[in-house]
């Protein structure tokens, strides 16, 4: 298996899953952001855009795939003995709310944020636009009230344990600090973020590759 991944990146939640559940991968690092920096990409990867993840240890098949949360769904589907629990089976009463869960994570609390990051940190400054960032801001962070309700006497997501539910969306709230919104995030959701990222694999996966968005002084 190898990931290609760029620090701090939507790439950060398959790496995450990929240490926890403790599978042998080879990482590429990459620049950010690789479609302008590292153009050989664009040959593997026509969107230009990280994570990609190529799975060639079955015989006779290659999988490839370009979406975050769809990896870490793949990868324990297809590896359950290593899973252990970080996966919630389809006749157990909160798969529906695994699901939910991990679309909500892309959908519904990383997308604002790209748009927030892009226009206010990423274009150049005759490009930024102030407005949509704050518009953008207030629209994420009212998205959190479906989150803070359900987080009510619960340490995870779902099924009572960690699970790739609580990386995903884990994801899109530690992409709060650098957009700028975590300064707004409740105590609960706070302690939250606070728990999964004190996690070992999160913590390894975090420092590895190139200095990330945050350091980058865009």
């Amino acid at each position: 298996m190898t990931l290609w991944h760029c620090r701090d990146a939507r790439s950060l939640r398959p790496l995450w899953t990929l240490e926890e559940m403790a599978l042998d991968y080879t990482l590429i690092d990459l620049p950010f952001p690789p479609r302008l920096l590292d153009k050989s990409f664009l040959q593997l990867n026509p969107l230009g855009t990280v994570p990609f993840f190529r799975d060639s240890s079955q015989p006779a098949t290659t999988v490839e795939l370009t979406e975050s949360t769809a990896i870490c769904h793949y990868l324990v589907a297809r590896y359950p003995e290593q899973a252990g629990e970080l996966a919630v089976a389809v006749d157990h009463c909160d798969y529906g709310d695994y699901l939910n869960w991990l679309y909500h994570a892309d959908a519904t609390l990383t997308f604002p944020q790209t748009l927030m990051l892009r226009y206010g940190k990423f274009e150049p400054e005759t490009r930024r636009n102030p407005q949509l960032v704050e518009d953008y801001r207030h629209w994420y962070l009212a998205r959190l009230r479906k989150l803070q309700a359900h987080l009510e006497g619960r340490d995870y997501l779902v099924a009572g344990r960690f699970t790739i539910a609580d990386i995903a969306v884990g994801y899109a709230l530690y992409l709060g600090e650098f957009s700028g919104a975590a300064g707004d995030y409740s105590p609960l959701i706070r302690a939250y973020l606070e728990r999964l990222k004190s996690r070992p694999a999160f913590v390894k996966s975090q420092q590895i590759g190139q200095r990330g968005l945050l350091h980058k002084g865009l």
